[in-house]
């Protein structure tokens, strides 16, 4: 590329300092309109507090007062919502997809940032790309209905309830789902993402990394013995330089300091500060059952052991919500519902018919392309057949069905979408065939 000339250079030149005094005349603007507006909004709350003062407009008491500013809307919970992208994902309908994002590895889906939420989208993704997996915060928008219920029947434990806020159930008061996805890649605004359990156009509200120090209680847990060992006698900060509360393993150091400083003589010199430190006999005493009461180990083992077994008929009265459960070390930070891990519907066995298997085969990765080969079906997320066939098995292990057609339908017969293919298979006991994989196209040209 020759260079440019002296001209062109010069006038190259001036139309930036015109852009660059353009951009200070919009931010000026910007800021003269924020200060218009904050300014509208405390001359109108004067307004408000005068008139309510003189009594000349009495509150409503069945009705909330008005919202003044976004600020005051935010301090008593209400947020009006703006979805920063929608999903583009491989599951198209809510009918076979996962419940979960663990259940379908191969599952991918991207997330493009809207320019209406950012003037430059791909800003706001920077430094992301250092993170194996992110938070997604989304909307169930295919909910169907807006009735929630205390108690639901998640599929897993086959009709059996339990409480709305002990599951990952979509149907809640406020439908926000939250789904760990492995991060892929950054393509500008785009987000690449594998490992999901969303549909196409779900609205997401939020993206946040995945840290294990914060995120992992198992990376607490070691952190925090980390601590205590390297530095026992000092107090824990974390980072952001607040003090960390004292935990059992602080209280049992507190202890024996104090044993130690009270078989000690001190000087005048030091009384005033070892006074400090020394504990009324009342307080001692407690604890030291405390300390007693934290070393029972089989407590906690038969508090956990509890956690994990599921009432049977909804009948029985759950326990109190205020039973004590003293449970220190690994298991307080490991413990989840028993059902969780051994629910009471088994995993399938998957199989394929000969048929499905070739048809299967036929489509063509997302990343290849030929000319002789344009008129076979191609995925758009999915990179070979065999990953399909990974997919295909991950959802259908699981068991999509609701427990009203697993138990009281008599049509075997399911249908789902996966990425640009129609799935249509049956279940038998305790298996699941795929039947048939046909392009959506060829299917919604025959119906």
């Amino acid at each position: 590329m020759s260079p440019l000339c002296d001209c062109c250079g010069e006038h190259v030149n001036k139309l930036n300092q015109q852009i660059s005094v353009m951009r200070k005349e919009m931010k000026n603007l910007r800021q003269m309109l924020d200060s218009a507006v904050r300014g509208h909004r405390k001359h109108m709350s004067s307004i408000q507090s005068a008139v309510s003062k003189v009594g000349l407009c009495e509150p409503d008491k069945d009705r909330k007062p008005p919202l003044s500013s976004p600020q005051a809307a935010l301090e008593r919970g209400n947020i009006q919502t703006v979805p920063i992208g929608y999903i583009t994902s491989c599951f198209s309908v809510k009918n076979g997809t996962p419940r979960q994002p663990t259940i379908c590895g191969p599952s991918r889906a991207e997330l493009r940032i809207r320019q209406s939420v950012f003037n430059n989208p791909e800003h706001a993704l920077v430094g992301l790309e250092q993170y194996s997996h992110v938070w997604i915060i989304f909307l169930f928008h295919k909910n169907g209905h807006f009735s929630c219920k205390a108690k639901v029947k998640p599929p897993r434990l086959n009709g059996q309830r339990v409480g709305v806020y002990s599951t990952r159930s979509p149907h809640r008061p406020n439908a926000l789902g939250l789904t760990l996805a492995r991060l892929d890649k950054i393509d500008g605004d785009t987000i690449h993402l594998s490992n999901i359990d969303m549909i196409a156009g779900t609205p997401v509200l939020d993206i946040k990394p995945y840290i294990p120090e914060y995120d992992n209680p198992h990376s607490r847990m070691s952190s925090d013995e980390t601590t205590d060992i390297v530095n026992p006698q000092k107090d824990s900060y974390d980072q952001s330089g607040l003090k960390r509360e004292r935990s059992g393993d602080d209280d049992d150091n507190f202890l024996s300091r104090d044993k130690s400083e009270a078989d000690t003589p001190v000087t005048d010199s030091s009384q005033s500060v070892s006074a400090q430190f020394s504990l009324h006999k009342d307080l001692h005493d407690v604890l030291e059952e405390v300390k007693a009461y934290v070393t029972q180990r089989d407590l906690c083992q038969l508090s956990c052991a509890g956690e994990d077994q599921v009432s049977v008929s909804p009948k029985t009265k759950p326990p109190d919500a205020t039973v004590d459960r003293p449970c220190y070390g690994e298991e307080a930070y490991s413990a989840i519902a028993g059902w969780i891990r051994e629910p009471p519907v088994s995993s399938l066995e998957v199989r394929f018919t000969p048929q499905a298997e070739r048809e299967l085969a036929d489509f063509l990765p997302s990343h290849l392309s030929g000319p002789s080969e344009s008129n076979r079906p191609r995925f758009k997320f999915l990179r070979s057949h065999e990953e399909a066939a990974a997919a295909i098995r991950g959802v259908l292990s699981a068991d999509p069905r609701s427990v009203y057609r697993r138990t009281r339908c008599r049509d075997r017969l399911f249908f789902f979408t996966l990425d640009t293919a129609d799935i249509t298979c049956w279940f038998g006991q305790g298996f699941a065939e795929v039947l048939q994989v046909r392009p959506v196209e060829q299917h919604i040209a025959s119906m």
